[in-house]
């Protein structure tokens, strides 16, 4: 009998790839390694520090901004008024005059440049000498001889109308005046305000109690002071016929 061949044997061996290699099997993904928590405790101070950061780099562009933008707001100039046509005392009348009666504001302050000590107080009388019967007209005048406006108190609290004769104090408007008040004008460079009073012709004396006696006539003179708060203007003099 012939030899029988190896064939079953090879034929039951598995076929190589062809390039002499081991078939492989599917490709396995890489494992990540477990993150340790001392990392991980490095890694949330770092973000904490990186919002601290940005926490105040927005503070610091707000507060500027706010800062350019005047704090958000605007203040308001507080501003004074006051009335119209307020007689000055009991028995007095306001006369206008051509000053400015503009709102008193922070340009009029003595701050700005408006010295007190320039705003002057004059008193005048409407006629020298006056007849039987005929009341003066006693006028208080104040002046701002600045180069700035200037707000001035010209209310009755501040004014005194004084008439004297020698040593004797004959009448003030402060001894029966009913209304005390202030009264704020703005008065403008140069320009002045004026109260005018209609004396009477009679005595007062302080606390308002009632003076039986008149006024001398016949020729004596009488001198009239004008006050307006701690300024007092030179004397005038008048005649009482």
């Amino acid at each position: 009998m012939g030899r029988q061949g190896n064939s079953g044997t090879n034929g039951s061996r598995p076929k190589g790839s062809g390039s002499g290699q081991p078939a492989r099997g599917p490709a396995r993904r890489p494992v990540r390694k477990p993150v340790s928590p001392v990392f991980r405790r490095r890694r949330l101070v770092v973000g904490a520090a990186l919002l601290v950061v940005i926490v105040v780099v927005v503070g610091g562009f707000i507060a500027v901004a706010s800062i350019i933008n005047g704090g958000g707001g605007s203040a308001q100039d507080p501003a004074a008024t006051h009335a119209e046509g307020q007689t000055p005392g009991p028995n007095q009348s306001a006369a206008p005059s051509d000053a400015s009666s503009a709102t008193p504001s922070a340009s009029t302050s003595e701050g700005s440049g408006c010295q007190q000590n320039l705003i002057a107080v004059s008193a005048s009388t409407d006629k020298p000498s006056y007849g039987a019967g005929e009341k003066p007209l006693l006028t208080l005048k104040v002046t701002n001889n600045n180069k700035v406006p200037c707000e001035v108190n010209i209310g009755t609290s501040q004014m005194e109308f004084l008439i004297t004769s020698g040593s004797d104090r004959i009448f003030s408007s402060q001894d029966c005046q009913a209304d005390n008040t202030d009264l704020m004008k703005t008065i403008a460079p140069g320009k002045s305000e004026t109260a005018n009073f209609p004396w009477q012709r009679n005595r007062t004396v302080q606390g308002c109690d009632s003076v039986e006696a008149k006024p001398g006539a016949g020729g004596a003179y009488y001198v009239f002071t004008a006050r307006l708060a701690n300024k007092t203007s030179p004397k005038a003099v008048f005649q009482l016929k």
